[in-house]
């Protein structure tokens, strides 16, 4: 016989999961309570890093039901929902949503909802990649240089080189100029690939 599992979850201490509990009931799934996983932490957070749904997770098996109120118990945003549920359908887990009218995510109808559910998280990926995108040639464009700042200043870079030239080593320059001996050996390979910057 089918094990049923719920999850409901919270962000702040000062809520409490009690209505999402109910709801489930209401709905007419009994739920023991050693099976009713209960959280508090931020909905921002992927499923995968809350420990209560890890813990749930590790004991589901084939042929369990898990109830959640809403989709986004099951993850942070569209992409993340549709991993969890193709992660528990990979196990055999059945997902109940009550807020798309108790449709299991794992049957055919439900099935058919993910795969809305994965336009949308395709749509939100190619418009944050495209937001991304415009950002930086905006920022480009107003001449804002991109990557860390370098280490040393032009003019300490020509004095690395300078004792580079007169023979001191790595090791000694890094301590001298308080760096790395990484950025010690850029400023050197960089002056061998560009001879004229020297």
């Amino acid at each position: 016989m089918s094990r049923v599992f719920a999850y409901c979850r919270v962000s702040t201490t000062d809520q409490t999961t009690q209505n999402q509990s109910r709801e489930i009931q209401a709905a007419g799934f009994a739920i023991a309570a050693q099976r009713l996983i209960e959280e508090c932490i931020s909905g921002s957070v992927a499923a995968k890093e809350r420990p209560g749904f890890t813990q749930l997770i590790d004991r589901m098996e084939a042929g369990d039901i898990l109830v959640v109120t809403k989709l986004d118990r099951l993850g942070r945003n569209a992409m993340d929902v549709r991993s969890t549920v193709e992660q528990l359908a990979g196990l055999g887990v059945r997902v109940h949503c009550l807020a798309l009218g108790g449709v299991d995510l794992t049957s055919p109808a439900g099935k058919m909802t993910m795969q809305v559910i994965a336009a949308v998280a395709e749509f939100e990926r190619d418009l944050l990649i495209e937001r991304t995108q415009s950002g930086i040639n905006r920022a480009k464009a107003a001449g804002k240089p991109f990557g860390r700042p370098p280490a040393l200043n032009s003019e300490k870079r020509a004095a690395v080189l300078e004792k580079l030239a007169a023979g001191i080593n790595v090791t000694e320059l890094a301590r001298e100029f308080k760096t790395t001996r990484q950025t010690i050996m850029r400023i050197r390979e960089a002056a061998l690939v560009s001879p004229q910057s020297r």
